[in-house]
C-alpha cells in the first residue's frame, strides 16, 4: 500500500520536424507556450509573393489589398477550407460560400485562396498616361521608390497577343471603354449594399413593435465576465461566447428577466439581406422544446443556460433559414446567485446536411497550419490531443490544454489521488497524463479522415508494471 500524498506530474510535448509536414509559412522558429498561462495565438502567415513575368525586376512591390482577383479560382486544393459544410471566413476558394464574386462579401481573401497575379513594373517617372486595358497600380516601397505596375492575366500568353490598332473608326469606342477624366469625384455617402458582407450586423425585425434591430450575441466583459447585451452577431462569423449573470433577488427576476426566457431569443424575424425593399423576412424556427420560466418554491425553473443559432446562407442571396435550440436549467433562489450562459452562432451553406461531415473542423488542408489543434483518433472518434492543466492553486484541473501544431508546450500540476493502493494510483496517474479518451493514433495531415487509416500514425505508449516500481510513470513517443 502506498501512503496518500500529492504527486507532481510534468508533461513535455515537443514538435519534431519529421513528425508531419506543415504548409509553407515564413515563420521558422517554433514559438513556445505554457499550459499554465494564456495560450499562444495562432501565427499569421504572410501572403506569397506574386508570380512575376520573365525579365529582371529591380524591386518587388507588395500586393495591394484591393487588387482584383479571378472569379471562383480553379485551385486544385482550397487550403483555407477548414470547416466542411461551412463557409470559412475570407476563404475565397471555399465552395460552401457559394459566391461568384467573393470580394463583394469578404473584405479580403486569405493567402492561397486566389490565383497569384502577374505584374510588370517600370519606374513611375517614365509613365505619363496609361492606356493599358489591364488593371494598374502605383506602389511605393519603404525607401520611397515609386513603381508603376500593370497586372496581366497571363504573362506567358501576352507575348503572343496582337496589339490593337487605334484609328478614326474605333477611337470613340476605345475612348469610352478605357478613357476617363483626370479627376473623379467619389461621393462620401455610399448607398447601402443589397446584401450582407462578412462581419456586418444581422438585421432583425420585431413585428409587435415594428422595430428593426440587430441579432445580439451577449459576451463577457470585465474581470467578472458580466454579460454585455449590445454585442452584435457578425454575418458568416461563427462564434461561441460565455458570460455570467448575477442576481440580487432571483425570486423577483425569475419570470421578469427577459434574458432568462427562451421566447426572448426567437420572438422576431431575421432580414434575409441587408437592404432590400421591401424587406425579406426569415422566421426563426424552434429546434427544441422550451418552457417559460416558473418560480416553484425556492427554485427558478426553465431558465435559459445555452442558446444555439443555426443560420443557413446562400452567398449574396443572404440568409435562407434560421433555427434556434436551447438548454434550460433550474436555479436555487439565494442571495447573490449567478448563472453562466453560453451563446453559439453557427453558419453553414444552405441545404447542407450536417451528417455528411462527421469529421469536424480540419487543422489544415492538406498540411497542418501552425497553431491549429493536433488531431488524434480513439477508435473512430476524432478529437484534439490535450495535456493536463493546473488551476490557480496548482492542482490538476478538469479542463485540459489543447496541443497546437508547431508549438512546444510544457505543462504540470499537482494530483491528489483518490485511491491509496498502488494499482489504483498508477491507473489514476496514467489517465491524468493521457486524458480521456486515451489517444491511439495521431493525424499525419491536418485534413485526415478517420475512415482512411493510412492518414494516421499509431501512438507508441509504454506502461510500467506495478510490480517493478511503485511510482507510476508514462512516456509518449510521436
Amino acid at each position: 500500500m502506498c501512503t496518500p500524498q500529492l504527486h507532481l506530474l510534468t508533461v513535455l510535448a515537443l514538435m519534431l520536424p519529421d513528425a508531419a509536414g506543415p504548409q509553407p509559412s515564413p515563420t521558422q522558429a517554433l514559438p513556445t507556450s505554457s499550459a499554465l498561462g494564456p495560450e499562444t495565438p495562432e501565427v499569421a502567415t504572410a501572403a506569397p509573393p506574386p508570380d512575376w513575368s520573365e525579365g529582371p525586376t529591380p524591386w518587388t512591390p507588395p500586393m495591394p489589398e484591393n487588387v482584383t482577383t479571378d472569379l471562383l479560382p480553379a485551385l486544385p486544393i482550397c487550403i483555407c477550407d477548414l470547416t466542411p459544410g461551412t463557409c470559412d471566413l475570407n476563404c475565397c476558394c471555399d465552395k460552401d460560400c457559394d459566391l461568384d464574386h467573393p470580394r463583394t462579401v469578404f473584405s479580403f481573401c486569405l493567402p492561397g485562396s486566389v490565383r497569384s497575379s502577374s505584374w510588370v513594373c517600370v519606374d513611375n517617372s517614365l509613365i505619363f498616361r496609361s492606356n493599358s486595358p489591364f488593371p494598374s497600380r502605383v506602389f511605393t516601397d519603404a525607401s520611397g521608390i515609386t513603381q508603376f505596375c500593370v497586372r496581366v492575366n497571363n504573362s506567358k500568353l501576352n507575348y503572343f497577343q496582337k496589339l490593337q490598332t487605334v484609328n478614326a473608326t474605333n477611337f470613340q469606342a476605345l475612348a469610352a471603354e478605357f478613357g476617363g477624366p483626370s479627376f473623379t469625384w467619389t461621393s462620401e455617402t455610399q448607398p447601402p449594399l443589397p446584401f450582407y458582407r462578412a462581419g456586418h450586423p444581422i438585421l432583425t425585425y420585431y413585428p409587435s413593435w415594428s422595430v428593426v434591430s440587430s441579432l445580439r450575441q451577449p459576451a463577457a466583459v470585465g474581470a467578472g465576465g458580466f454579460c454585455a447585451e449590445s454585442n452584435p452577431a457578425g454575418f458568416l462569423e461563427s462564434k461561441s461566447t460565455t458570460c455570467t449573470r448575477f442576481f440580487r433577488d432571483l425570486a423577483s427576476s425569475c419570470t421578469s428577466e427577459p434574458a432568462l426566457d427562451a421566447a426572448t431569443y426567437y420572438n422576431f424575424t431575421v432580414l434575409k439581406v441587408g437592404a432590400a425593399l421591401p424587406p425579406l423576412q426569415v422566421p426563426v424556427t424552434l429546434a427544441s422544446q422550451t418552457r417559460p420560466p416558473l418560480l416553484s418554491g425556492n427554485t427558478c425553473q426553465n431558465i435559459v443556460s445555452q442558446v444555439i443559432y443555426e443560420i443557413e446562407t446562400n452567398g449574396t442571396s443572404g440568409i435562407q433559414k434560421v433555427s434556434v435550440s436551447f438548454r434550460q436549467t433550474n436555479l436555487t433562489v439565494k442571495p447573490g446567485v449567478s448563472l453562466q450562459q453560453d451563446f453559439i452562432i453557427h453558419f453553414r451553406a444552405f441545404g447542407q446536411r450536417m451528417d455528411a461531415f462527421p469529421t469536424g473542423p480540419r487543422s489544415g488542408n492538406p498540411g497542418y497550419l501552425i497553431g491549429k489543434p493536433l488531431l488524434v483518433l480513439t477508435g473512430d472518434f476524432r478529437h484534439s490531443m490535450t495535456l493536463l492543466q493546473s488551476e490557480g492553486n496548482g492542482m490538476c484541473s478538469v479542463k485540459r490544454h489543447e496541443i497546437q501544431f508547431g508549438v512546444n508546450t510544457v505543462s504540470g500540476c499537482k494530483l491528489r489521488p483518490k485511491e491509496v493502493s498502488c494499482s489504483h494510483l498508477q491507473k489514476e496517474i496514467y489517465q491524468a497524463l493521457h486524458g480521456h479518451p486515451k489517444p491511439e493514433h495521431v493525424a499525419i495531415f491536418g485534413n485526415a479522415d478517420p475512415a482512411q487509416r493510412g492518414g494516421w500514425s499509431r501512438i507508441l505508449s509504454k506502461d510500467c508494471s506495478v510490480s517493478v516500481r511503485k511510482e507510476a510513470t508514462a512516456g509518449w513517443q510521436l
